[in-house]
């Protein structure tokens, strides 16, 4: 009886190809797993084409509902952004991928995994870190790092020798990685840094210049930091993200195109959409700016930093993010009411928030006189706030 291999399968030009070599190559019975996140493919098609291209079995995973409320959700309570710019469309699945795909090693006894990332990408180490904190005995195959395919046109080539039809080719080049969060674009033009990337690669965002001339308002309430309603209708996650992504995607919302530093060592280009995504964190942040006190507010930008940086290189399932997740529920305890929002033309404009439990006091914060505070105190405060400043510039005239 032959050992037997888990892969990550998605139908596309890499995963295409490494069952046909995984046959040529080892004598194990290949087993696909596509975990489907919100790709959008048709994952009849993709599970035919598996058995097609020599796969003995195709596990076909539903795991957007769990994605949006168990990893997206929490990434919008905790502001994830990496290096200023990045929602962590790609990063945030990963390990939810991972854990589906020892679940379902152990259910089939394969002794392996195969994944179809790149030697020079993030994803592997998500992956592999991901894969090893739930079963450390389990061996990788990664082509990628064995084969002698150097380049996506070698890959081409390949698929088209093994007559594995792909929809990848030499003039549309780009590697692209899809979710219910974003779509990411890398590869081909975009490797060079002084070229304008193409509007017609977006597939969930109508180009800026597109948009409609009319704004758009909505309504997103929340409760304790987490998305429940609308415009007053109360959705489930997955829904609630689905339709965020309709209208910002219609209004050219969520277009990123950055140079970020890759936890393997190098710096790479990528375009990224994220419309839903960039509407709640919007949303979201208003709510907390009227509902958290200034040292939590402060603190809480600096551990989400740290959190987005721990996000971005794979360590989900460790006791650090467990200890951030603490901390962040403590603070979404009065993150809770509406905001309406504006978008136009790719932007998004706070409308008006509306908190349960508002720390923002308009009688305290106006121009005008109030019980708790006399314009008279500022004087000594500002006294005492400015004494060292004195200090120093005294000491530098002597």
């Amino acid at each position: 009886m032959k050992d037997k291999v888990v892969l990550a399968y998605s139908g596309g030009l890499d995963t295409s190809i490494i069952i046909p070599w995984l046959k040529e190559n080892y004598d194990l019975e290949v087993i696909a797993a596509c975990m489907d996140v919100g790709q959008g493919d048709d994952l009849k098609a993709v599970e035919e084409k598996a058995i097609r291209t020599g796969a003995s079995k195709v596990y076909v995973e539903d795991l957007k509902a769990e994605f949006v409320k168990e990893y997206l959700f929490k990434a919008v309570k905790a502001h994830l952004v990496y290096e200023d710019e990045y929602l962590l469309g790609t990063s945030l699945a990963r390990p939810l991928m991972s854990k589906r795909l020892v679940e379902i090693a152990h259910k089939e006894g394969a002794k392996y995994i195969a994944h179809g990332c790149t030697g020079k990408g993030n994803d592997q180490v998500r992956f592999e870190t991901g894969i090893a904190s739930f079963d450390p005995t389990i061996q990788i195959i990664a082509p990628w790092r064995l084969w002698d395919i150097e380049s996506r046109e070698d890959a081409i080539d390949y698929a088209h020798a093994k007559g594995v039809e792909v929809t990848a080719t030499k003039k549309k080049i780009y590697s692209e990685d899809k979710n219910v969060w974003h779509v990411s674009h890398e590869g081909g033009d975009l490797e060079d840094p002084r070229n304008e990337h193409k509007r017609s690669m977006y597939s969930m965002t109508t180009p800026v210049e597109e948009a409609p001339d009319k704004p758009e308002y909505i309504e997103i309430y929340f409760e304790q930091g987490v998305p429940k309603k609308l415009d007053g209708k109360e959705l489930e996650p997955l829904e609630l993200l689905t339709k965020l992504n309709e209208i910002a995607g219609r209004n050219g919302v969520g277009i990123i195109d950055i140079v970020e530093n890759r936890l393997v060592g190098m710096k790479s280009r990528g375009v990224y959409e994220t419309p839903g995504g960039t509407v709640l964190y919007a949303a979201h942040r208003c709510l907390e700016r009227i509902t958290i006190d200034k040292n939590t507010y402060h603190y809480k930008q600096v551990i989400s930093q740290k959190y987005s940086e721990l996000v971005y290189d794979g360590l989900w399932f460790t006791p650090l993010r467990e200890a951030l997740d603490a901390f962040v529920e403590s603070t979404q305890s009065n993150v809770t009411g509406s905001v309406k929002l504006k978008i136009y033309k790719g932007n998004v404009i706070t409308a008006g928030t509306d908190a349960k439990k508002p720390l923002y006091n308009e009688s305290i914060s106006s121009f005008g006189a109030s019980n708790l505070y006399d314009h008279k105190d500022a004087a000594g405060f500002i006294k005492i706030f400015t004494l060292p400043s004195k200090i120093k510039a005294m000491a530098d005239k002597q």
